[in-house]
């Protein structure tokens, strides 16, 4: 029997002028439930003085009002424990997840019975596109602790694959079930990928060699969009790495690589795609970048409309050669972390493609931002390879050269420390020191 090549391949491979009309007829649905059973779509709609019979076409998306973080966390605050953007009564609510709370009160993300299935069912979706098939053993190495990535182990057993539901439990553990069950796939951040693969060697494991993991799925950090930052994790592992994107406000993962790492596919018959320019709040063109605003069409527990993620994206929407046809986004950074440097907007995600692609460094940077003379300036600290011969002057004049070309703006310093001087992550890690907000 030939192995079906999608996951649903109906959905998957629409055309885009049928895409679009389920979308419209999704999102007409969508807005109508909103303004009926979420007191706070009501009244923000209101406000702006929209209806939901206004819009006839996905452009009449445009004249309804955002939605973001703080509102959400304010609304919750407002009116505990869900707040008013839930459109469902607490008994059809079957699950809660929560955002880390690291910039304030966690946000809650419910699901309803529906919700659940189809998020799952998305979760599956992106597996099968990476390859994975019920052949395949997944160890599940992500917190599970309120994290909506928790629960996206139940879309690899939907898929068929043996799951493993590890947790996140200590390096050492990890690498035992490693050993001793020999999981194929698995999924972590793109920095502990790398943590994990070093600490292995450390402890005599190759991890090409010796494990047999040969797919790894990478989300949370910009890293898995960065080749030479896929790249040395498939050589240090002997595996093929492919980036999800996801966050707690819409569901788990709702875009991933296909095989042709060309791009992430988003879910469009689940999410509505926006790129505008964080400024004017205007569409880009496409392929430009622009910050990626999402809008739910399915989920009942609580609707995101035009959610602005704060996430620096390009998009393009026409067939990958795997021959879906979702639209797929391109990951730049998040406009948090972006830096402005004479002008010209900086961003880690620049500074990472050129510390990974300068042989004698061993991948690991951090960038220090601050103010000389009411002007931003920004250094950069790499490490150097035990084995790497040349001076060290030669290398910091590299990296500061192609930092220049690749960003616009050359940092003021570059500092060449040894190998293992800076922190490793065992999670997200902290790559961007900004020492502004202290000297306010």
């Amino acid at each position: 029997m030939e192995e079906k090549r999608y996951w649903n391949e109906e959905i998957e491979t629409l055309s885009r002028e049928s895409l679009e009309a389920y979308q419209l007829e999704q999102l007409k649905q969508h807005l109508d439930f909103a303004y009926s059973n979420a007191p706070y779509y009501r009244e923000a709609f209101d406000d702006a003085g929209v209806k939901p019979s206004d819009l006839r076409h996905l452009e009449d998306l445009t004249r309804f009002p955002f939605t973001n973080k703080k509102i959400e966390r304010d609304r919750q605050v407002a009116y505990p424990d869900l707040g008013d953007m839930v459109a469902v009564p607490e008994r059809e609510i079957v699950f809660v997840a929560a955002s880390s709370g690291s910039t304030g009160v966690p946000t809650l993300s419910p699901f309803t019975r529906r919700d659940f299935e189809e998020f799952q069912d998305v979760q599956a979706r992106l597996f099968w596109a990476t390859g994975m098939r019920p052949t395949d053993r997944y160890v599940h190495a992500l917190n599970f602790t309120l994290f909506v990535g928790g629960p996206d182990v139940i879309g690899a057993q939907r898929l068929g694959a043996l799951c493993i539901w590890a947790g996140a439990i200590p390096s050492d553990r990890l690498l035992f079930i490693l050993k001793e069950f020999k999981p194929t796939t698995t999924w972590t951040t793109p920095s502990y990928a790398w943590y994990l693969g070093e600490t292995a060697r450390k402890q005599g494991i190759d991890p090409a060699r010796d494990l047999a993991i040969r797919r790894i799925i990478v989300a949370g950090e910009p890293g898995g969009s960065i080749p030479a930052t896929r790249r040395a994790i498939e050589e240090l592992w002997d595996a093929e790495v492919y980036d999800f994107y996801g966050l707690s406000d819409i569901f788990g993962a709702n875009a991933g690589m296909c095989e042709a790492k060309d791009g992430l596919h988003v879910a469009e018959d689940h999410t509505l795609v926006e790129v505008l320019d964080p400024e004017s709040l205007e569409p880009v063109a496409e392929g430009e970048p622009g910050e990626l605003v999402l809008t739910t069409l399915r989920k009942r527990a609580r609707p995101m409309i035009r959610f602005r993620t704060g996430d620096i994206v390009k998009c393009v929407r026409e067939r990958c050669s795997c021959g879906r046809t979702h639209a797929r986004i391109y990951i730049h950074g998040r406009i948090d972390d972006m830096f402005i440097v004479s002008g010209v907007n900086v961003f880690p995600s620049d500074i990472e493609y050129v510390v990974r692609n300068i042989e004698g460094l061993t991948g690991e940077y951090r960038i220090v931002v601050y103010t000389e003379q009411h002007l931003t300036k920004f250094d950069v600290e790499v490490e150097k390879e035990r084995s790497c011969s040349k001076p060290d002057g030669e290398l910091a004049r590299e990296v500061s050269e192609r930092v220049k070309v690749r960003s616009g703006v050359r940092p003021k310093n570059v500092k060449i420390l040894e190998d293992g001087a800076l922190p490793r992550a065992t999670h997200k890690a902290k790559r961007l020191v900004d020492l502004r907000k202290n000297a306010q």
